[in-house]
């Protein structure tokens, strides 16, 4: 029923304001995005704010001569792949076939030989996982491109460089919007080492599943601030537990455990809640202070 609701308000919407690459973002579409995406509307959706779309119908064929180009190719690249098909959302009946398990592979590999500089790197399949959830294999790997590329420059290559470019801005943001929290956590050594991961999938590793997913559908209309946003929201609802931390083994408990991400979701009384108490809290007051990505140089900007 509330998928079906979800689906007429947004029908009305692209009624109103159009549909595909000449739809309007208005103030309706970010209170549409909050309330969740309906699942058959997803796919299309994210495709869309990630501009995936155009590049996919700018190379048509594309996608289907890497894999042909791929098929028996061996490299570092396909070995570390193979090492982690089967650790991509394990739980997820998707992937407890050789039918899911394969086409996660084909996707992973084009993207290695499209982009050797990139080739592979951990969290990548994870991510490429729900993205195909909710589309096609050819869709997935616009949408991967779209990442790796464009939303999250550098991130996923050998040496994480954006990753922890990000990860000294969100130590910046600790401090300005957390001062005491970060001061702690300076003399504790974890800020970094805990919230890459955070970063590097999105916080689909950590965070469950249906909420995760929200968060995507954020992260993919409005960029990299969301998961700053999410990331600073966590240090804040666990300000107290991390206080009292007196070594970085209590620290690391606390921030590596699922339990405060599943304490930080349901404290609101649905997704929706949740999602607004996010993107409506001190943390957002002055937008100044949240990177934004250029899509043209992939260099953050404030």
């Amino acid at each position: 029923m509330k998928e079906r609701m979800k689906e007429e308000a947004w029908n009305i919407h692209f009624s109103e304001f159009g549909r595909g690459v000449c739809m309007y973002r208005t103030s309706r579409t970010r209170e549409l995005i909050l309330n969740g995406i309906p699942e058959s509307l997803r796919g299309e959706l994210w495709l869309l704010f990630s501009g995936a779309q155009n590049e996919m119908a700018s190379h048509p064929g594309y996608y289907g001569d890497l894999v042909e180009q791929t098929m028996g190719l061996c490299s570092l690249a396909t070995e570390e792949i193979e090492r982690d098909l089967h650790r991509s959302m394990p739980e997820h009946r998707a992937f407890q076939n050789e039918m899911g398990i394969a086409a996660l592979r084909r996707v992973l590999t084009a993207y290695a030989h499209r982009n050797p500089n990139i080739g592979y790197c951990q969290a990548m399949n994870i991510v490429t996982s729900v993205l195909l959830l909710y589309g096609t294999e050819e869709e997935a790997f616009w949408l991967l491109v779209a990442l790796c590329e464009r939303m999250l420059p550098d991130y996923y290559n050998t040496r994480v460089v954006g990753a922890l470019v990000d990860q000294g801005v969100f130590e910046d943001l600790t401090r300005a919007f957390l001062p005491q929290l970060y001061e702690h956590m300076q003399e504790l050594g974890v800020i970094t080492t805990i919230s890459l991961s955070w970063f590097l999938t999105l916080f689909l590793s950590v965070m469950p599943f249906d909420s995760a997913v929200l968060l995507v559908d954020c992260f993919f209309y409005e960029g990299i601030k969301v998961i700053f946003q999410v990331a600073l929201a966590v240090l804040h609802d666990n300000m107290d537990a991390l206080l009292a931390c007196s070594d970085e083994g209590e620290a690391m408990t606390i921030l590596g455990s699922c339990a405060f991400l599943v304490r930080l979701i349901f404290t609101a009384s649905s997704h929706r809640a949740l999602l607004h108490v996010i993107f409506k809290n001190n943390f957002v007051a002055n937008f100044t202070k949240i990177p934004q990505r250029s899509p043209l140089t992939g260099f953050t900007r404030f």
